[in-house]
């Protein structure tokens, strides 16, 4: 049997709809981990899903309770065919967003897959259960056709990825034995562009601030007290301005990279940000001037407002209101240290006259660390290069995501060089109604996973 054997089985899932099939049961599992009334739900999935899976492919399953009271379960499954062949790590998570159900499309509803004009619909298509259900099946294809795998495969799948992967750093640091590999391929976030492969290697972190002003108790009437009493709002929206301008450049040095590293430009010099029929324009001249959009998105760090609120926008009155708030966000690269942030923002918030300012990290969970993988390691090259040989076309090396997941459980806690293969898209409508994936990706994405497997089994 042959690599193009295990390739054309994989093709013959997909257009015979076993493949579908076996995305739509997983769809319909509402595992809404947002949801605390969902937790049986996500133990389901791993149960009647992933755990049978993976031991009909001879793998040895176990399901744990998460570290984190309340928190989803996690599953580790584990073939190992000889301890002196190469061990691969693969990581999903089958816990989804809220379904957001009556906001769905006519016709479409986010737990019942559906096929229309090239798109599959439905909540986790793309995020996070039809990405790994693809790499799970490309090592089924591969079992198929070869006998085995010929190297050692780890699988991890979590249930609390959208509410910040409570307990995945403790877990995966108390299962090191388990868990032991020599490189995590994985698959999850969009690619470049819709047509075009991409690899990634890290992602960046994410911290998010409140800020805010609080004057003074209750709201006094405007025509009696105007122009005598400070306004919350206006301070707060000064202050802001001073942190980030006009164009959406950050202000406050300590928030970004001193320069742009010279290994990400040159990764990034041949990646391009396509705008598809379903994504919004991008802003010219918005962000950090100088740099491409490639090199804003992935290789520099963002000041985001992401709420802001002052008196009652809903039903407004004519009072000067007492406090104003704003909830805020940093997108940032492994070129800056998100502890230094609060301190560096109390600094200048002092220094530019705003000392009745608050700001502070919000509260919750931990936010995952930015990491990245130089494009040049040799794991990255050798997974470029089985891409290409499966699609004949070089595949795009970003050096990180622009977004955010928790990949520095693999590359921090466990120290494994990380290789992301994305198979979605950017408007794919992730967290949102009418969430989709692309039949082109998807049936793509199927090739490429099981080209990279079996290549991973010719290595040894």
């Amino acid at each position: 049997m042959s690599r193009e054997a295990t390739l054309q089985l994989l093709a013959d899932g997909l257009h015979d709809g076993s493949f579908l099939d076996e995305l739509a049961r997983r769809i319909a599992i509402r595992t809404e981990s947002q949801r605390p009334d969902r937790r049986d739900e996500l133990g389901r999935y791993l149960d009647d899903e992933i755990r049978p899976a993976l031991q009909a492919l001879g793998y040895a399953v176990e399901v744990f309770d998460n570290p984190v009271d309340g928190a989803g379960p996690l599953l580790i499954g584990r073939r190992i065919e000889n301890q002196t062949l190469p061990t691969v790590l693969t990581y999903g998570h089958g816990d989804v967003v809220r379904g957001l159900e009556p906001d769905w499309a006519d016709g479409l509803d986010p737990w019942t897959l559906t096929v229309r004009d090239g798109r599959v619909y439905g909540r986790g298509v793309a995020d996070n259960k039809g990405q790994h259900s693809i790499n799970l099946a490309a090592l089924r294809a591969v079992i198929t056709t070869r006998g085995h795998l010929g190297f050692n495969s780890i699988v991890l799948i979590e249930t609390g990825e959208e509410v910040g992967s409570p307990g995945i750093h403790e877990f995966v640091g108390a299962h090191r034995d388990l868990l032991a590999a020599d490189v995590l391929i994985a698959s999850d976030g969009p690619r470049l562009s819709p047509g075009r492969p991409t690899l990634f290697m890290g992602s960046r972190g994410a911290i998010n601030l409140d800020f805010a002003v609080r004057l003074r108790e209750g709201a006094h009437h405007s025509g009696n007290w105007g122009g005598l009493l400070a306004n919350p709002g206006v301070v707060l929206a000064h202050a802001l301005a001073s942190i980030v301008d006009r164009h959406g450049r950050v202000l406050v040095p300590e928030l970004v990279p001193a320069q742009l590293a010279e290994s990400v430009r040159v990764a990034l010099a041949d990646c391009q940000i396509e705008a598809t029929d379903d994504s919004p324009e991008i802003d010219r001249g918005w962000g950090e001037p100088g740099l491409t959009p490639a090199e804003q998105l992935f290789g520099w760090n963002t000041f985001e407002v992401l709420a802001f609120r002052t008196g009652n926008p809903d039903h407004p009155v004519n009072a000067i209101p007492p406090t104003a708030t704003a909830h805020c966000q940093v997108r940032y690269t492994v070129d800056t240290d998100p502890t230094t942030f609060v301190p560096a923002l109390r600094r200048h918030l002092d220094d530019a006259g705003f000392p009745e300012v608050e700001v502070r990290a919000a509260p919750g969970p931990p936010s995952w660390q930015a990491t990245r993988l130089d494009p040049d390691h040799p794991w990255v090259q050798w997974v470029a290069s089985s891409v290409e040989r499966t699609t004949g076309s070089r595949p795009a090396l970003l050096p990180n995501l622009g977004g955010s997941l928790p990949n520095d459980a693999f590359a921090i806690v466990l120290g494994l060089p990380t290789v992301w293969v994305p198979h979605s898209y950017a408007s794919c409508s992730q967290h949102a109604p009418d969430e989709h994936g692309l039949l082109s990706i998807i049936g793509e994405g199927l090739q490429i996973m099981g080209g990279i497997f079996w290549d991973l089994g010719e290595m040894a």
